[in-house]
Formats: C-alpha cells, structure tokens, sequence
C-alpha cells in the first residue's frame, strides 16, 4: 500500500472556530488556535504536521469550506 504526507492550509481569517474539523481528523493532526482571527474567532491549524496523511477529512466536514488539502505521496 502506498504511503502519503499530507497537509492542509486553513484560511484563518474565514475560520469560524466550529472544531468539526478537529472532531473529524483521524490522525489527531489539528489543533484550535489560543489567538483568535480578524472576526474574533479561534481558528484550526495543524498542530502536528508529522502526522498528516491527506485523508481529506477535515475538508469535507468543514461547513464553510475554508480547508485545503495537499498530498504526496512518499516513495519507498
């Protein structure tokens, strides 16, 4: 089976701070911002990047689309 490293990039100034993108990350790679956005809001990022794999989770569940994701995959 092929091996993948992901990442996302979350537009912070559009984040609401839902957490379902936290809820939803199988590999526990997000994490809430303590500083909050432009509109007062905390915001997602990756809070351990070494663990991503590009599932796309986190995308499909977040209600205001704000998530991109990225994947590689990693040679062997």
């Amino acid at each position: 089976m092929a091996k993948f490293k992901g990442a996302i990039i979350v537009d912070i100034d559009r984040c609401k701070g839902c957490e379902l993108c936290v809820g939803a990350c199988p590999h526990d790679v997000i994490g809430m911002a303590t500083e909050v956005n432009i509109k007062g809001y905390k915001y997602a990022f990756m809070a351990h990047p070494e663990s991503c794999v590009g599932c796309a989770n986190c995308a499909v569940v977040c209600p205001d689309g704000v998530i991109t994701v990225y994947r590689k995959k990693i040679e062997n």
